[in-house]
């Protein structure tokens, strides 16, 4: 088991691990490194324990913080993923429905499509109107003739 020497808060430390994790004790000791250079530097000298103990709530600190960003974004995520998975049904849906109207086409089904309501009732409300001139002309061409 190697031992590794790291420095942090300009205090070097022996520390032993397993081989081939040299690099990540050096990363990880580079995070601490950092976080005790800044306890350092806005409360001066201490004891080592306390230092460690400082950087170590500091680095605590920022971790909590990006687990919380990770649940939001994870939450994120998962909404979006509900509303693709919504879109893609309703587009699966209606992919659906324009092959059974293209079906229902090629093999010259003569069954009328179904109008919306809302269109009916334009067409009706337009084809009075058409016949109320229509009558209205036969009026006006009647009276012309008498």
């Amino acid at each position: 088991m190697p031992e590794v020497q790291i420095e942090i808060g300009t205090r070097v430390f022996s520390v032993a691990c397993q081989d081939g994790e040299e690099q990540f004790l050096h990363a990880a000791a580079k995070m601490l490194d950092t976080e005790a250079s800044v306890v350092l530097g806005q409360i001066g000298r201490m004891p080592p324990d306390r230092m460690l103990l400082m950087a170590g709530l500091m680095l605590a600190d920022k971790t909590a913080a990006l687990e919380d960003d990770l649940r939001e974004l994870q939450d994120k995520i998962a909404t979006q993923d509900r509303a693709l998975r919504s879109a893609e049904e309703r587009l699966a849906d209606r992919g659906r429905k324009i092959a059974d109207l293209q079906e229902a086409g090629a093999s010259g089904s003569t069954a009328p499509a179904e109008v919306p309501e809302a269109l009916s009732a334009g067409f009706a409300d337009l084809a009075a109107r058409a016949e109320a001139m229509a009558e209205a002309m036969e009026a006006a061409t009647r009276n012309e003739a008498s």
